[in-house]
């Protein structure tokens, strides 16, 4: 996608997942906020961790924040791709150009769906030097080692025409497709052509060129290449001032711009070399907990992934120590078999055939010095982002707690709140969940469940006198503090329930409680005859609906668990050979249907006899 002018805010989103967008959509600006005044490239991702949109730009921090503002109107299809973006990630370059062929090579890696999919092959060209007697220099978009050596790419084309003609005035090269061998040239069987005659080719295919001659000329055109263009600026320079002095001043201005092309001339990109085979870059920082990687992936000359990732030290382990682990996981993540990796750190890897270099000069340090300078940005966000987290959580632990307090009024935070709810299938199977949340967040190991005991058939009210009954009791004997908040999934009829077995134990008055109806979010308090409502976009009351639904959860879990169990239970005694009291026996011994199953045959026979055990194990099989 070219530089468009994407826009939309990032409140205009209200979609909601498993995750809350309004926290993702935080963290987004948080990012952009914080985003360098550098050349690079930048990643959309939406809810799905997909990459959506792959874009360049010679300042990340005005180019990103333009997507976010609200002072112009944009396309339909920009604000589109505006509302799905959750998540960004940059790649940091040195140049607007290089940029340019990352973002090239990274959206025909990955075809993001708001990107032109660039499938029709068109890339970049190069320069070739053919591997051929008397080689040709030719552009071509498609390099191929075999074909011969490769220079470039080239972003811009005036550019490359004028090192072309360069190279054609400086040097009389062939431009002919003939095998010139010398079994060839001694048989005599070409003859040379119209470029002989103009003085552009010294005629290579009749013998009157010598192979060492003309290898001069390629070896000069391969300094002039690899950028080492001093002989030949000072080569241009002498016939501009030959021209001048002699008053030929057409000639003395073609040679001037030739100088101003080659002075011009950028031989590589750090981005794209085909000079570099298939190779692999880590780069690491660290702090005292953390261990920070940014990770090159080059195949055939091209980085086609970036990836910073973030690893948490278990013990006071260093870099040096962590790192060759986290090489062969990447290795094996993106089934690379490159057979060079470079680092900025001494490592050791248990791959005979893979060679870590640690460059000081040349092109593999250039692209090393772009690895750090992404991790060590990587790093800063990190850090910054968990400074900024710690700080919001500890200002923010307990708002929405002190919301629920100013709606409900009640008496002090409610830091324990507890919340109970029945379920059962046609009257059968009757179970009660009590789930807990500590500091609004559910705390699992306090969740308890009860099978009803004293209730036959459906009664949803006595059932619940029964589990509160059974849960305070319980709390007073073994002298548990009593929470701050009681929460009764339903309406009048099950809060009067429980009101009236904490009445019986004493505890009423003591704990704030509350019923919540599902049909209208109705809250109800005892011995109010109308029901209370919060504003259903308050956190408040999404505490609440967090709280009735883990609970009715919990419940139907148990409650499926608890059915599953029984009829197993009595397709085990329905075996013939087997009664009730095996059962129970088999129970009482393995605790649970899913162990026993598990058990070897040998662990069952010990508890009921070989014959039994192979009547249950038969038994188990045939489900």
């Amino acid at each position: 996608m070219a530089e468009t002018e994407p826009s939309a805010d990032f409140e205009n989103h209200t979609e909601e997942g498993h995750k809350n967008f309004t926290t993702l959509r935080q963290e987004l600006r948080e990012k952009v906020r914080n985003l360098p005044q550098e050349a690079g490239i930048y990643k959309y991702f939406n809810e799905k961790n997909e990459i959506i949109y792959v874009g360049k730009a010679k300042n990340l921090k005005k180019r990103v924040s333009s997507y976010f503002t609200k002072s112009h109107q944009y396309d339909r299809k920009t604000r589109q791709l505006v509302r799905q973006i959750v998540d960004l990630e940059i790649t940091v370059v040195n140049t607007e150009v290089d940029a340019l062929l990352l973002e090239s090579n990274l959206i025909k890696t990955h075809q993001p769906h708001y990107n032109i999919l660039l499938k029709d092959g068109k890339t970049y060209p190069y320069l070739c030097i053919s591997d051929e007697p008397f080689p040709r220099v030719f552009t071509t978009r498609q390099p191929d080692k075999v074909k011969g050596e490769h220079f470039g790419p080239y972003t811009n084309g005036k550019t490359l025409h004028a090192l072309t003609e360069l190279i054609k005035q400086l040097y009389p090269l062939r431009t002919c497709y003939f095998h010139l061998s010398p079994e060839n040239i001694a048989a005599g069987k070409y003859k040379v052509c119209l470029e002989y005659h103009i003085k552009n080719c010294k005629g290579a295919c009749q013998g009157l060129e010598t192979e060492a001659e003309y290898e001069k000329y390629i070896e000069q055109i391969r300094l002039i290449l690899k950028g080492k263009t001093s002989l030949a600026k000072e080569y241009f320079k002498s016939r501009m001032q030959q021209a001048a002095e002699k008053m030929q001043f057409e000639q003395a201005h073609q040679e001037k711009l030739k100088l101003q092309a080659l002075t011009e001339y950028q031989s590589k990109s750090l981005i794209t070399n085909p000079n570099i085979s298939d190779t692999e870059v880590f780069t690491a920082e660290e702090d005292d907990t953390t261990l920070y990687i940014n990770y090159l992936r080059i195949e055939n000359g091209s980085i086609i992934y970036t990836q910073n990732e973030s690893f948490k030290k278990k013990l006071e382990e260093n870099a040096t120590e962590i790192l060759p682990l986290i090489v062969v996981e990447f290795r094996q993540k993106f089934k690379s078999t490159a057979r060079r990796i470079v680092c900025n750190l001494p490592l050791e890897l248990p791959l005979p055939e893979v060679e870590v270099v640690q460059p000081k000069i040349g092109d593999l340090k250039g692209l090393l010095d772009l690895s750090l300078k992404n991790v060590t940005f990587f790093k800063k966000e990190k850090i910054r982002k968990k400074l900024t987290f710690t700080e919001e959580k500890s200002e923010n632990k307990y708002k929405v707690l002190e919301q629920l307090q100013k709606d409900l009024s009640l008496p002090r935070l409610p830091l324990h709140i507890e919340c109970f709810d029945n379920s059962h299938l046609q009257g059968t199977d009757t179970v009660s969940s009590m789930v807990c949340f500590i500091g609004g967040k559910p705390s699992k190991r306090n969740y308890r469940k009860y099978h009803i005991k004293t209730v036959e058939g459906i009664d949803d009210f006595a059932s619940m006198y029964e589990v509160v009954s059974r849960r305070y009791r319980r709390v007073l004997e073994e002298k548990q503090p009593l929470p701050d908040l009681i929460v009764v999934d339903g309406g009048k009829g099950q809060l009067s329930s429980a009101v009236r077995a904490m009445q019986e134990l004493g505890v009423y008055g003591k704990v704030p409680i509350i019923g919540i109806a599902k049909r209208m979010e109705e809250i109800f308090f005892p011995q109010d005859s109308f029901a209370t409502y919060i504003n259903k976009k308050s956190p408040s009351l999404k505490l609440i609906q967090h709280l009735r639904n883990e609970a009715h959860r919990f419940a139907i879990t148990f409650q499926r668990a608890t059915r599953s169990k029984k009829a197993l239970q009595n397709d085990l005694e329905n075996i013939k050979g087997i009664g009730k009291q095996t059962v129970e026996k088999l129970l009482l011994h393995f605790k649970s249907i899913k162990k026993m199953e598990a058990a070897a045959d040998g662990e069952i026979a010990q508890v009921v006899g070989n014959a039994k055990a192979k009547l249950i194990r038969d038994y188990f099989k045939s489900l």
